[in-house]
Formats: C-alpha cells, structure tokens, sequence
C-alpha cells in the first residue's frame, strides 16, 4: 500500500470513520519488512516486544498513531506493545489489530438471510482462545454506522482504542479484544452514517447487564453451568402437550414474597428456586409461568418492554442463579414458561431504538413502527435480520435455560396494522387490508423454528380478537403455536361471577356461550396479572357478597376453571384469596393465611390441582369435544348447571355440577352416564374449606331413572354456591 494512501486511511482511523482499521493497523507484510502501526492517542512512547525478544521502539506517525518498521522479516509474528503515558504510567498489552476475524463467511450469510437459529453463540461478546490467547470477540449489526467501537471498564470507556472492523456488506461490526475477561462491564459506541453525537449501546446479544437502572452489558460465558435436568427434558421431549394437565401458576419474581427484615426485597433466584419449587410443588401446580425476565429497564414494565432480548434481569442475581432456579424447578417436576414479548421494545436511549442512528429493529414510519397503547416501538419483522434476532432469541431461552416453553404477550398488536390506532394512522398492507403480513409469516416461521428445533417445548398466544386457527399448525393455514389464551372465556365467566347471585340467571349464557367455540382451538384459560392490576381489584374482590360469600364464590369460580375443558393458568394470590390489588412493589399478603378461611381456600385449590392431576377425563380431551357433554346447561332459574367430562379412552368420566346460589337445594334430580356408585371426590362448600359443610356424605348411587339424556340419574344436594365433583367409585 502506497504511503499517501496509508496516510488517507490512517487519518480515517483518527476521525473515527474508517470502516475497517485493521486494514492499516496492526501488523503487516511491507515488502521485505513488517510494519506494526497501533492508535493511542494519549501515549508519550510505545516500543514492540516481539515473542522471538527485543523492544523494538515505535515512532509517532499521526494523530497518535504510532509505527514500527522491522526490516528482514518475511513473514508476521506474536508482539505485545508496552505503552508509556505522561507521569510514568506504562502498560504491556496486546494488539488486538493483530488478529484475524472471529466471525466466517457462513455466518455473515446465514445472518443475511436471516437463518442462523444459532446466532447467539456469534453474535454479541464471547470469551475465547483466539490464535492461542484468551480475550473476547465483539460483534454487533450496525450497517448504517459510520463507525463503532467497544467501551468499557478495559479502556477507560475511550471509544477511540478499539475501533471495530466492518465484515463487507453485512452491516456487522466484529474486533478480538485479548486479556478482556468475564464479569466486564461494556457497552458499544456508534457513529451514525449522517452525523451527530455517537450513541452509546448496550449490546443486543448481551447475556448479562448491571443491575438497574444501570445499563451497561456484562461479558459472561454461557458454557459454565451444569444442569442436572436430563431426566426431565427427556421426558419432556416424548410428551404430547395437548393430552397432558396443565396448570399454571403465574408469578411475578419480585413480588411474590419479600424479605421484610431485610429492607423489604425480593427474593433472589437462588431463594425462589427452593420456596417457589416447594410451595408450587405442595401446591399441585403442573408448572410456573414467569412474567417477562428478560432485562427491562423500567421494574414498572414488568418486564413487558424489554432492553436486553437475552440476558436474564440482574435484578434477583447472576444469569447462572437463574438457570439454577429452572434447574431446580426441574428437579422437582415443575414445567417452567416464559412471557416472551416480541411484539414491542422501549424506547429508552441504551436500548434497541435507534440502534445505528436509524430505524434499525423497528419501522421508520411511525405508522407502522411505533405502538401509541405503551409508547414503544414495534419491531420490523419484515426485515430478515430482525425476523432472526427474535427466533433465535425464542431458541435461545429453550435451549440455553432449559424453558419449557414461550406465552407470546400481546400477539393481536402484532396481527393488525390497525391495532389501537385510527383511520390515517396505519398503512394498509398490499392488498389494501388490515392484516400485518410480515407478522404473520413471522409467527410461522417462529413456531416451525420452535417445533422442529425443541420438540416438546411449547408455544402460547396471549390473542385477544377472532383471529381463526390460532393454535392450528401452519400446513392448515394456522399461525402454529401450540395454545392460545382464552380471554372470551375469562370475561364472561369473571362478568358472571362478579354478579350478585340475584342476578345471575340473566348473565347464565355467559358460562355457556364458550362451549360453542370450546373446541376451535387449543385453549389455556387464563386468570392472569391483568385481572388483577390497574384498578380491577383482586379475583377475592371482584366476588359480590360479604367476606364468606366471597370465598365461597371464588373457591366455586376455581373448581369451575379446573373442571372446564382447556389448560389452567392462575396469577400467584388468587390459590388464597389475596384480597388486594396486585402490586408489583410489594409482596404477595401472606399473613391472610393465619385465617381459616383464606387457608381453606388454599387447601381446597391444592386438592384440585391434585384431583386435576389424577383424572385424566379433566385434561386428556381439552380440544376435543369427545371431552365435554352438557347434562344441564339452560337451568338459568337455579343458577345450576352440570355437565360431564370424559376421557379419550372409555369409561374415564368426572361429573361435574355447580350450584351458583346462595340456596342449599335438597333432592336436586342430576343425570349421570352409568349406574352404580359415584365418589363425591370434591366438594367446594366443605368445612376443611371454610365452607358450610352441606353435600352428599362423600358418595351418591345412580339409580336407572333417565335424566339429561343420560341413561342413570341421582337425587343430590346442591350447596350453597358450591361446585360439586362426582367420579365413578
């Protein structure tokens, strides 16, 4: 290369907009010589020690550059540099323009075409051996950019020592930086390509982060922990979802329980692995569903607009402390789910907005890019880097922390390009409609990914509007998740339950209507966080009558849920009656355990879970209407209704019949599929309860008296706002 050119580059790499500044620094072939050239624009003196011996000094070229030129060498050779700064500072370290590229050309290409499932394991700050020493590999996507380099805690946070290089036109930025190690903090200091002040990034790949509100990326090694979970990822693996019980508890990490003696925090995940696996275990619950642990900055958020895609909340303790609590869980044969929110990120200034200076992630139009209901941006998922930053993402948590599987959040935003906006503030798509394409083919090539890469793990939509075939695979013409969430179920039974009794007999088709579509997708039933936030009061709350009706009521509600066809979700408070709005800055009101009523209501949630578990009728044919026969559905008067749950094999049935009056009704005629003996296996209104202790002595016998269409029937006693479970004996 001819000295003027050199000058030109290397004044570039002085201004900060040479796109490759390992082209002219480091060390290179000149002829029959080699040159080492090295930016340090603070130093006094640098010398070269080569690894055959020497101190060889450099001499200042330009603008802090530096340059050594050692005659008679044919080829290049290991150095480290010894700098020299004023008042006697100096420092021997190694050049990391010295080093070839850590990223080849398959996985520039596989990033362009957005199909490197794996793209973590290059994308973002990795520690490894490179040429034989230990330091870390830096990439990040920034195409636009002018420049970009890594600051942190190794440099003094000076965004002028280690300029990245360009990798040709894929818009990836990489360097090797040596003798950088685990636990260093760092962030990414981009230039953009039309000026400005340079913006400085966390990394989008980062697997670890400062606590909040800080926000600089941590460099941790993935390769470290070691699970002991074989025998339940195997099993899992072997597993259909749709003919196992699901039932989920749903949990926020930081306000599940507290530790008041201590400044009143949350617990970290290495207590909850040990508290949550044993109350849950005791509970009966099937698995946990964690609300967003992605890095969020904003705790208020929780967790639902996230800043940092892969790197577990710092908030409850080290990446590792969380595999650890999966880990746990695992041991323990609870099934683990994330919320996962690729459906909209924050807009805060370290975050993914913006990230090169342009709509990088997200759409420039704001009519397409940004979501007015939480004032974030929405992702460009027509964009095939963006498409694999979130499916590698969702591969990411199912592979690396052992998930068993992803709630997508807010799935309809993603669906419609008209979502919470108004005429003249969308774009139509293509062919003048309302439809988001790019999300739809987005969600395909999503859950494919999921069901070919991770078999046995499971996707959930969080799809709050019509939208057919949610939960049908994608060679029907489905989006593929595995089950959606059911919020037409969860309104009109949680409209129907918060109505005086009185009143009940106008709202009963509120508790039939679902029936009609029960069977048209594979459905989970929610009572989740967002009934219980935002002025909705508590499930506890939202029942009519004094404090014994309420419980009552509500341990009806629950054995109701449990008896209906579809998967189980229930938001942490609701298995006691939490009587207060959830909180997310305080801990769940344990202390209403120390009433007889409240510990009843638990006792009764954990029998259900234990009576769901062993029935296979209750979960085996949720999607299929084999499952589910009415014996009383149009008893509006008597607030009654009943209907039977089978199995996919015969002979399996559970009876189920609910009185949802305040009346005990005595010799209450009910149809039953066989004759003979029934066990009352469940019985809401029992004393252990809190209830009034009226049912049916624990067992009944049909008589051959046909009665709703059944061949057998029984006369029962029904009581007071109570739902009732009968099993062959």
């Amino acid at each position: 290369m001819e000295r003027q050119q050199v000058d030109a580059e290397l004044q570039q790499v002085v201004e900060l907009r040479h796109p490759e500044p390992h082209r002219v620094l480091g060390i290179h072939q000149d002829g029959d010589a080699v040159v080492i050239r090295t930016w340090r624009p603070d130093a006094k003196r640098l010398h070269v020690l080569p690894e055959f011996g020497g101190r060889v000094p450099m001499e200042h070229r330009l603008g802090g550059i530096f340059e050594a030129r050692l005659n008679g060498r044919s080829e290049t050779f290991n150095y480290l540099l010894e700098v020299e700064y004023p008042g006697n500072q100096s420092f021997t370290l190694r050049d990391p323009y010295s080093f070839l590229p850590t990223l080849g050309e398959m996985d520039l290409y596989f990033v362009g075409e957005g199909r490197h499932e794996q793209m973590w394991h290059r994308m973002g700050a990795h520690p490894m051996h490179h040429g034989g020493i230990g330091g870390v590999s830096f990439s990040v996507w920034a195409p636009t950019a002018t420049s970009v380099s890594v600051v942190g805690d190794f440099n003094s946070w000076d965004g002028r020592l280690h300029a990245m290089r360009r990798m040709g036109a894929s818009g990836i930025w990489e360097i090797f930086i040596p003798e950088v190690n685990e636990g260093t903090r760092y962030k990414f200091e981009i230039r953009p390509g039309h000026g400005g002040p340079p913006l400085l990034k966390s990394d989008p790949f980062a697997f670890r982060t400062e606590v909040p509100p800080a926000t600089a990326s941590v460099v941790h090694d993935l390769r470290h922990f070691r699970w002991e979970d074989e025998q339940w990822m195997t099993g899992r693996a072997a597993k259909q979802p749709d003919h196992q019980p699901w039932s989920v508890y749903e949990v926020h990490l930081g306000s599940w329980r507290r530790v008041p003696e201590d400044g009143d925090r949350p617990l970290s995940y290495r207590e909850l692995a040990h508290s949550l696996a044993d109350y849950v275990k005791r509970m009966g619950f099937t698995h946990v569903e964690l609300m967003p642990v992605s890095e969020h900055p904003f705790g208020g958020s929780w967790g639902y607009q996230v800043g940092n895609y892969y790197a577990p909340t710092a908030r409850f303790g080290h990446p590792d402390d969380f595999r650890y609590l999966v880990n746990h869980l695992h041991q323990e044969g609870i099934g683990v789910l994330l919320d996962w929110v690729p459906g909209h990120f924050p807009t805060d200034a370290h975050a993914l907005g913006r990230f090169d200076g342009t709509a990088l992630y997200e759409h420039a139009d704001p009519r397409q890019g940004t979501q007015p209901d939480w004032g974030t941006y929405v992702f460009n998922f027509g964009r095939n880097e963006v498409r694999n930053f979130l499916i590698a993402n969702a591969l990411f948590w199912l592979e690396e922390y052992h998930i068993d599987g992803l709630r997508v959040d807010a799935v309809a935003s993603m669906l419609y390009l008209d979502y919470s906006r108004q005429p003249g503030e969308w774009v139509p798509n293509r062919w003048g409609g309302r439809e988001n394409e790019e999300a739809i083919h987005f969600l395909r090539e999503l859950n494919d990914t999921v069901r070919r890469k991770q078999p046995g793990a499971v996707m959930i939509a969080e799809e709050s509007t019509a939208w057919p075939k949610v939960s049908q695979p994608t060679s029907e013409g489905g989006l593929g998740f595995h089950f959606k969430w059911n919020m037409g179920w969860m309104h009109d039974t949680l409209l129907y339950f918060s109505k005086d009794p009185i009143y009940r007999k106008y709202h009963h088709n509120q508790l039939t209507f679902g029936l009609l579509y029960a069977f048209s997708e594979h459905f989970m039933l929610p009572l989740s966080h967002d009934e219980v936030v935002h002025g909705k009061g508590s499930l506890y709350g939202k029942m009519p009558g004094d404090e014994w009706q309420k419980r009552a009521n509500l341990r009806a509600l629950l054995a109701w849920m449990w008896a209906h066809p579809g998967k189980k979700l229930l938001f942490m408070g609701g298995e006691f009656g939490q009587t207060s709005e959830w909180n997310n800055d305080r801990s769940l009101d344990w202390h209403l355990l120390q009433s007889p009523g409240h510990a009843g209501l638990q006792a009764m949630m954990a029998d259900v879970n234990r009576l769901y578990r062993n029935h296979t009728a209750l979960y085996d044919a949720d999607g299929e209407p084999l499952g589910f026969q009415w014996l009383q559905p149009d008893s509006s008067a008597t607030n009654v209704l009943a209907f039977v749950r089978r199995a996919r094999q015969p002979g399996g049935h559970v009876v189920c019949v609910a009185n949802l009056s305040p009346e005990v009704r005595q010799g209450y005629r009910v149809g039953f599929p066989r004759h003979g003996s029934y066990v009352e296996v469940l019985n809401t209104d029992a004393q252990d309860y809190g209830g009034s202790g009226v049912g049916n002595m624990g067992r009944i016998h049909t008589e051959s008296f046909p009665w709703d269409g059944q061949e057998a029937s029984a006369m029962l006693t029904l009581p007071p706002l109570s739902v009732l479970w009968f099993t062959p004996g």
